[in-house]
Parts: C-alpha cells; structure tokens; sequence
C-alpha cells in the first residue's frame, strides 16, 4: 500500500499493482484496495482503455477538423465532446460492421479509412449502388486502404555486459 496527498493535504490509501506485459513491466495505482473487486490484469486492461478514450478524441477532433478549435465555454466544450463521442460511436459500429463482412478481427480495420471511405461510398450513392455500406467498403477495403498494413515486429536488443 502506498499513501498519497489529496488537494487537502490529507491521505489517501492507494495499491500499487505491478503487471508484466509483452515482456515489460508496468506499474498502476490504484484507490481500489481489494484485490478480489478489482485484480491486477483488470487494472492494466482498464488504464489501456483509457489510452483507446484518448486516442478517440485525436482521431475525432484532427477527422472533424477541431484540432484547432478552441472554446472555453461550458457549451463549447459540451458541444466538441458530444460531436466527438456521437461520430466516434457511428465510425465503430461501421468499422466493426466491416470487420464482420470481411471475416477479419476489428484490431486490422482503420477506423480513419472507414470514415475517409464514407465519401466515396456516397459518390457510389450517387451513381446508383444497391450495395450497403458495409458490403461498398469491404469490397473495395484494399482500394480504400481499410485494412491496416501490418507493422514490422520492433527488435528486443538487449546489450549484454562484455568483461
């Protein structure tokens, strides 16, 4: 157990939870004291989500073109962060509707070349296509760039002591 200061200068009761991952460490605190209401790898997956929250809002925002926007009014702020929360939830759901036509798990899809393909399936719209949006962007998922490229795995070099 560890104890932190609050803004009142009084203490507050944290756990420390140490989780190895992918051959790295990772520390968290948390205020949730009782391991069985909250276990270790609950934790990690928890702060991970949290990253995917903030990953939204970028991806939203710089999408939308509100990188740049800046208000400081409660209603500016309400209004960005429900234009952000409402496209994000419709971008998923397509993207996930993708993922299921093409057979393929929702972490190869790109979300931003579901949103970008958009565009091009309501100029096929225009044009007279039967097809749904899911079956449009999946048939042209590679044209459209809607499946992610894989990544090169990084290296693990560790320097070894030489005498």
């Amino acid at each position: 157990m560890a104890v932190g200061e609050n803004a009142l200068g009084t203490g507050q009761l944290l756990r420390l939870v140490e989780v190895a991952y992918g051959g790295q460490g990772y520390s968290y605190l948390t205020n949730v004291l009782d391991s069985s209401r909250l276990t270790g790898p609950e934790i990690a997956w928890l702060y991970r989500q949290r990253w995917r929250i903030r990953d939204a809002f970028k991806v939203v925002k710089r999408l939308l073109g509100l990188a740049y926007f800046h208000g400081s009014s409660i209603n500016a702020i309400c209004v960005q962060v429900w234009a952000t929360w409402l496209l994000y939830s419709v971008v998923i759901d397509l993207s996930d509707g993708v993922a299921e036509e093409l057979s393929q798990p929702f972490a190869v899809i790109s979300v931003e070349m579901v949103y970008r393909g958009l565009y091009h399936y309501s100029q096929a719209l225009a044009r007279g296509t039967q097809l749904s949006v899911f079956q449009y962007l999946a048939q042209n998922a590679k044209l459209l760039g809607i499946i992610k490229r894989p990544r090169p795995k990084r290296l693990n070099l560790t320097i070894a002591n030489q005498p």
